[in-house]
């Protein structure tokens, strides 16, 4: 299992793309896909919603379990996966790729995120 190198990681193994115009892309590590087991269901944040880094936002529900959706960051919701909430699968077969959950307008400098390396390190240990 890789975790590319130009993402940052939450220690809720969440993933965060670097800001372009101040939007990142949020989404689960493929470590916390493989640990959830199928993803049936996909209850994502609104757009205009308000998160706050460490806070719950949503949940993903797998054959296994309903896990929390963590915010790495805080923002504004700008955007959500449709393909996601519809085939919530996605989360699973590509979860750096397609299986993105949301998008955030940042409102501030993301702090205590991870890099791939010190991710790594995090779940093997």
């Amino acid at each position: 299992m890789s975790n590319p190198q130009q993402l940052r990681y939450s220690k809720e193994h969440e993933w965060l793309s670097a800001a372009e115009d101040g939007v990142s892309t949020v989404g689960i590590t493929e470590h916390a896909a493989n640990a959830l087991g199928d993803v049936v269901f996909a209850q994502l944040p609104e757009v205009g919603d308000t998160v706050t880094a460490g806070e719950s936002c949503g949940e993903l529900e797998s054959t296994k379990s309903v896990s929390d959706l963590y915010s790495p960051v805080d923002g504004e919701v700008t955007e959500i996966n449709e393909d996601v909430v519809a085939d919530p699968s996605l989360v699973n077969s590509a979860p750096f790729e397609g299986g993105w959950l949301f998008k955030v307008k940042l409102s501030g400098e993301p702090e205590d995120l991870l890099s791939a390396d010190e991710y790594t390190a995090f779940t093997a240990g």
